[in-house]
């Protein structure tokens, strides 16, 4: 039987919600990230108002400005944004119980052999449109298709509150004259290095022989031809797939001491620590990103025993830091990530008091701050 999956993406979301709460926004170009004073930083969202500028997504601050100065610009509502998140997931959920949450504002969902219950796959969608508008004030695209890719790709197709459905057999048409960077995972670098090559548009990608990708980039090369040719997974996972943690933070000015660019490791690593416990999860990869004041962007990681206790992973963290750290050049960013996860158990041994005090006081200082704050109560150094 054919899959029939549907992907909803809510049409600049952050920005939505903005004008939820502030309706005077709508029609304005609004910006929702960094304050543009500072300089610093990047734009999370920005209206379609917005864009008409040349802005988008991921843009410096700077930049943005420049280009919309009358821009009003926002720095966001996070806790509300999670709350109309968690309000659309749950009106999904009354037309299908298989939902993949995959981020804050995009929803797969599976209808596979419900045409029956539903009748046309395309009226189902603008109903589910429709709800959404209606219910929660929040526009959104969907796309149609036979597998994840092609139902994400879709959603995008026709944005704003567009619908795109791929009919099944018609994916490699579908796909043919879309350039490059339309295929989910294909960034900056990875363009370039296709156009570099001669492969603008995705039907040059599916044109070409499978070997020569998998020669060219290996297991992402697979992947990314048989996405030009329509392949791509058809199963959800409805508890979603937390793959990692992490928490960056941008010096207003660019810093080169070296106590200070470690102190903000250390609260970093708390709040990632803290999220850790709060999933019930534990981490066996720590990595540590450092963005210099000219751009250049350095990663390091390391796989530790798995753990989710700050003193194991800021040492860890420490170590990559310093090897991350081979410039006398100022920082203008760091973070620090862990992923690798594997769920937390309870295994106190008889022979262990130490550990499993260690363990009751870390999930004691999470519940205190979930309840007061993260600020409530904080750990000395590790060093």
């Amino acid at each position: 039987m054919t899959s029939t999956i549907f992907h909803l993406d809510l049409d600049s979301f952050f920005v939505s919600v903005e004008r939820i709460l502030e309706p005077s926004l709508k029609g304005k170009p609004v910006i929702v990230g960094a304050d543009p004073e500072q300089g610093r930083g990047v734009v999370a969202a920005c209206s379609y108002e917005a864009r008409e500028y040349g802005l988008h997504s991921a843009m410096p601050i700077k930049e943005a400005y420049r280009l919309c100065p009358n821009g009003i610009y926002l720095p966001g509502h996070h806790k509300e944004y999670v709350r109309f998140s968690r309000a659309v997931k749950r009106l999904l959920e009354r037309h299908t119980p298989q939902i993949e949450q995959a981020s804050v504002d995009e929803f797969y969902m599976d209808f596979t052999g419900l045409q029956r219950i539903y009748g046309s796959m395309f009226e189902l969608a603008k109903k589910l449109q429709r709800e959404v508008k209606e219910q929660l004030s929040l526009p959104s695209s969907i796309g149609i298709g036979s597998n994840k890719t092609i139902a994400k790709i879709g959603s995008d197709y026709a944005k704003p509150e567009g619908i795109t459905y791929v009919l099944p057999g018609m994916e490699k048409e579908f796909l043919a004259p879309l350039p490059v960077e339309t295929i989910p995972g294909v960034g900056k670098v990875m363009k370039r290095k296709l156009t570099e090559r001669g492969f603008y548009f995705i039907a040059d990608v599916a044109n070409t022989p499978e070997d020569y990708f998998a020669a060219a980039f290996g297991k992402y090369g697979l992947d990314l031809w048989r996405k030009a040719n329509g392949e791509g997974s058809r199963f959800l996972n409805p508890r979603g797939v937390q793959k990692s943690i992490s928490k960056e933070h941008t010096y207003g000015k660019d810093e080169i001491d070296l106590s200070k660019i470690e102190t903000t490791l250390f609260e970093l690593t708390a709040h990632v620590c803290q999220n850790l416990r709060n999933l019930n999860l534990q981490a066996s990869t720590v990595s540590v990103k450092l963005r210099y004041s000219d751009f250049v962007t350095v990663t390091r990681e390391q796989k530790i025993k798995p753990t989710d206790d700050d003193k194991e992973i800021y040492k860890t963290a420490l170590s990559l830091l310093g090897k991350a750290y081979s410039r006398r050049v100022s920082i203008r960013l760091i973070g620090v990530k862990v992923s690798k996860f594997t769920e937390y158990a309870e295994q106190f041994t008889l022979f262990d008091e130490k550990a499993a005090a260690r363990k009751r006081l870390l999930r004691t200082i999470t519940k205190i701050r979930d309840k007061f704050g993260f600020a409530a109560i904080r750990f000395g150094g590790f060093k």
